[in-house]
């Protein structure tokens, strides 16, 4: 048996230096193609080109029970060669809100493990600096599965028509109690952290008799603990924090709902972004005003369900300038098809029937670590 396993392993080395030199082959081709989209103007990302790749090289397996495992290797490389493409291109720049260690710094680093992360201090400033190109991307969260959305980040894209949202991600949130090396639960007195994190966590806090302290964000919460040498104090934040800072962790997940997940956005130059046509899976998000007049927003709705789309959301937000008057915002499923016309000929009869229409972008959601 020893001699069977020290067989396959050494087929493995093997096969393993010969995808080394044809990945190093494949990447010299990349770099090609990145010159031509420098040359051109083109996106980096083509997913009508990548969905053509997964279908024609999954087709090739011989043993067609391997093609899911296989799938997802191109997959991975796919990522990989866009990560380059954009590095050799200067666009390999991501900013978010806030520090390191941060929620959204933590989405960023699982949507983009090559970017270089760019912080700023207000959700404002990551959209001035895509909107500027100083960076490709900005990851900035939208809704929480407790406290419900953004509405900040949203009014901000109401007023970029010229950003547009590239993906969505969904990023558990597990808050622990972090404290400085040594410190044990009987020393902590006061806890440090976000408003929401303490809210979120307020009833093992009660339970413990713990003062609390409102901080900017969790990440500088536990920078704080880290700087201030007081075993008495203790944040609330990320396990990746604890790390960053060398903490330790007193508590797992402290936060009362085991199920907080935070969605994120990914925003990108209109310009910039590329079509991705409707799959099922995909989402469609649109913002769009009525007259202030019976049934114009029925009508809207009428018309989603009429073109096949699921509705799954929609919210309303002031309109700037106009006092008691609303746009709206809309996520909705696309239909089981790969028809683009199918998103167009929505579009079209939206037009027919709203103030205005804006498309933000048509786009995969999941888990953050499954969409890089």
């Amino acid at each position: 048996m020893m001699d069977q396993l020290q067989q396959a392993r050494a087929a493995i080395d093997e096969i393993d230096g010969q995808m080394a030199a044809l990945f190093e082959r494949r990447m010299e081709a990349v770099g090609q193609v990145a010159q031509y989209k420098a040359a051109t103007g083109k996106p980096v990302f083509d997913a009508a080109r990548e969905d053509a790749v997964l279908a024609k090289n999954t087709a090739r397996l011989h043993n067609q029970e391997l093609a899911p495992y296989y799938r997802q290797v191109l997959q991975g490389m796919m990522a990989v060669s866009r990560a380059y493409q954009r590095r050799l291109l200067g666009r390999d720049v991501a900013a978010y809100q806030g520090v390191q260690g941060a929620w959204s710094h933590i989405a960023l680093t699982r949507l983009f493990p090559f970017a270089k992360a760019k912080a700023f201090d207000t959700w404002a400033e990551v959209f001035d600096a895509v909107a500027a190109g100083d960076a490709s991307f900005g990851v900035l969260p939208f809704e929480n599965s407790n406290a419900g959305d953004v509405s900040t980040v949203l009014d901000l894209l109401y007023a970029h028509p010229e950003l547009s949202v590239a993906r969505m991600c969904d990023l558990p949130i597990r808050q622990d109690l972090l404290a400085l090396p040594g410190a044990q639960l009987s020393d902590i007195r006061t806890v440090v952290s976000h408003q929401q994190a303490l809210a979120q966590s307020s009833v093992y806090i009660k339970s413990h008799g713990l003062a609390t302290r409102v901080w900017g964000n969790t990440a500088d919460a536990a920078r704080y603990v880290a700087e201030s040498g007081d075993k008495s104090l203790a944040a609330i934040a990320s396990a990746q924090t604890a790390e960053l800072y060398g903490l330790q962790i007193l508590a797992p997940g402290v936060n009362e709902d085991g199920d907080n997940t935070t969605r994120f956005i990914v925003i990108t130059r209109t310009d910039a972004a590329a079509p991705v046509p409707p799959a099922p899976g995909r989402r469609m998000a649109m913002l769009f005003t009525v007259d202030h007049k019976p049934g114009k927003l029925a009508d809207v709705i009428r018309l989603i369900g009429e073109q096949g789309f699921n509705m799954e959301n929609i919210k309303s937000r002031p309109l700037p300038h106009v006092s008691f008057e609303y746009y709206f915002y809309v996520q909705l499923v696309c239909p089981d098809t790969n028809a683009p016309e199918t998103c167009d000929a929505l579009v079209q009869a939206m037009q027919k029937v709203c103030r205005t229409v804006r498309v933000l972008g048509v786009f995969a959601t999941g888990p953050a670590d499954e969409m890089q």
